[in-house]
């Protein structure tokens, strides 16, 4: 425990260091390109932050930049922690709700903590470039950013700063009877040497199946059917994670923080637990996803989603199960495949690939949700890949020595926790070592920063495919007698429809309103074939006509028959393209 708050008291100084460092004078520093030049707020991206530090860095830049970062918290942890959004737009043009949106989180699993990081990397990268690049401009002036580092607090921070392997906690922190003997949490596992990670432990054995490498005394062989051993080598056998038997049921580690899946708890094809393993009571019962449904669902001009996990390198869309096969249309999945194919351009090493067909299945995914409930279009990255670590990882490095390389070769040994001899209350003489936590699923600090920006990137290209519109031609017509014909031509140049197909088909969000004003309407309708005059009249409110989508790429026509004179106004107005006068 001695050692893990000292551990814990250094990382605290390195936040504190992170915050306070001051910028260098400007003839000290040179710009990188892509870089903020002369950031206001200075981060350090070769470092993980616990959720306080997480809160701490959005709140530094919302103060930093008051009229383009509103900071609000969506709503409370199971232990009562604020779900904190950093909001990101240009407040000082435009209405910010009625922009199209695009919502970015991590971290849904406590131990896939890159998410984190990459969110407050992307919030910091828009405000210090805004006014300095263009593209960045462009995007805070006519989109909306909510970004919500991470939708899992409580565990992110158990995750950090109590022992766990590298993949433990992946639930939140609602205590669940793993076991089930009316106890709960009660066998978690305990850090024997105490260096804040659970690794693992070997005994020796004479009939153990395992031997010391002799090239490399981190490493365990196996011991083939084949293999003579000399009666001199000393045999081990392992004995799992680092443990003991806590409440004497002969057990070790039965009964670790949780079990229940923060993906599996979403009103999307949701399955119970004996199912879809993971399932918690019911859809929406872990809080934290709730707060996330309730804000997405009061803000319908939310457009593209991103959610980041770990690892393996990957680009995800759904559907999550094959027996959702039919919700993604052949329209969408067009969309889907454009942006997840540039992603494997921007992110080397990634793969674009389809949950239920490339992966496993998943019942109650978010990013089913998302899709399949509210017609918005959401990928899942998984976070690093071991591709990154050399750049022709072939041959031997893709085997089993590619992690003990990279410990000795580029992390000079931090990565891998020596084997040292401890007693163990049930095993008597034991060895714990292997790999720390930190290692294998998190990206290493010194490519971080590379991983942060790179998928910043892949997010703002699928942010600026959302819908784009604009009224881009007006034609008018006498007719005589006091009437006049007003043609008007609104465009989306971006991928996205106004309304994807799974919205169209299920009626998710309200048509497009495009209305005139300032005139009096005699007729109105929309024009579905201009050359040979083919319209579809609306007789009822033809001042405002209802267009069931604006197509990506693409524009419709629209036609009014008025009287009066005088200037007249015309208005688009979409849920998800926003809002449009001319």
């Amino acid at each position: 425990m001695k050692r893990i708050i000292q551990k814990l008291t250094v990382a605290a100084c390195f936040v504190a260091t992170a915050f306070t460092v001051q910028a260098q004078n400007a003839d000290e520093v040179f710009r990188a390109a892509g870089s903020p030049h002369d950031p206001k707020v200075q981060i350090s991206f070769n470092r993980y932050y616990t959720a306080e530090g997480l809160a701490a860095l959005g709140k530094k830049i919302a103060d930093a930049y008051p009229n383009l970062v509103k900071r609000v918290s969506i709503g409370k942890s199971y232990e009562g922690r604020d779900m904190w959004m950093l909001q990101i737009t240009n407040f000082e043009k435009g209405d910010p709700d009625r922009k199209p949106g695009f919502y970015v989180d991590g971290n849904i699993h406590s131990n896939e903590i890159q998410g984190g990081e990459i969110s407050i990397y992307t919030a910091w990268y828009l405000t210090e470039n805004y006014g300095d690049i263009d593209f960045v401009t462009e995007m805070l002036d006519n989109r909306i950013f909510y970004i919500v580092p991470t939708i899992n607090p409580d565990a992110r921070n158990n995750y950090m700063q109590e022992p766990n392997t590298g993949s433990s906690p992946r639930a939140g922190m609602i205590a669940m009877d793993d076991d089930q003997d009316g106890l709960f949490d009660e066998d978690l596992p305990d850090d024997i040497d105490g260096n804040g990670s659970i690794t693992q432990m070997r005994r020796k054995s004479p009939t153990g199946n395992m031997i010391v490498d002799p090239q490399d005394p981190r490493k365990m062989i196996a011991i083939g059917v084949d293999d003579n051993v000399p009666a001199d080598v000393v045999r081990y056998e392992f004995l799992g994670q680092e443990g003991i038997d806590n409440d004497g049921d002969g057990q070790v580690n039965e009964d670790p923080h949780g079990y229940y899946d923060p993906n599996r708890d979403w009103a999307w094809k949701w399955q119970p637990d004996y199912i879809q393993r993971g399932a918690y009571k019911y859809p929406f019962s872990v809080p934290e996803n709730r707060a996330v449904a309730d804000f997405v669902l009061a803000h319908p001009n939310i457009a593209g989603g991103q959610s980041f996990h770990n690892s393996g390198g990957m680009i995800l869309r759904g559907p999550g199960a094959e027996e959702d096969l039919s919700t993604y249309n052949r329209a969408d999945i067009r969309i889907y495949d454009a942006i997840g194919e540039k992603g494997e351009k921007i992110l080397p090493g990634y793969r674009y690939l389809t949950v239920y067909k490339d992966l496993y299945s998943v019942f109650g995914g978010e990013l089913d949700w998302f899709y399949g409930s509210r017609g918005i279009y959401t990928f899942t990255n998984e976070i690093f890949t071991s591709f990154a670590y050399y750049k022709n990882n072939e041959g031997g490095r893709r085997g089993g020595n590619l992690s003990y390389d990279v410990d000795s070769e580029l992390l000079m040994g931090d990565a891998f926790e020596p084997w040292k001899t401890f007693n163990h209350p049930t095993y008597g003489e034991i060895e714990v070592g292997g790999f720390k936590k930190n290692f294998g699923r998190a990206t290493p600090g010194f490519m971080l920063e590379e991983e942060c920006h790179r998928n910043m990137a892949f997010t703002l290209y699928h942010a600026y495919h959302m819908p784009n519109l604009s009224i881009s031609n007006v034609e008018e017509k006498d007719l005589g007698g006091g009437l006049k014909e007003i043609t008007a031509t609104i465009s989306n140049d971006r991928l996205m429809p106004t309304h994807a197909s799974q919205d169209l088909k299920y009626k998710i969000e309200r048509p497009d309103y495009i209305s005139i004003a300032g005139v009096d309407v005699q007729a109105g309708m929309i024009v579905e074939d201009a050359d040979f005059g083919v319209t579809t009249e609306q007789k009822v409110n033809p001042a405002k006509l209802e267009v069931a989508n604006i197509p990506g790429d693409g524009f419709v026509k629209v036609r009014w028959i008025v009287s009066g004179k005088g200037k007249y106004t015309i208005t688009v107005d979409s849920a998800k393209g926003g809002l449009v006068t001319k």
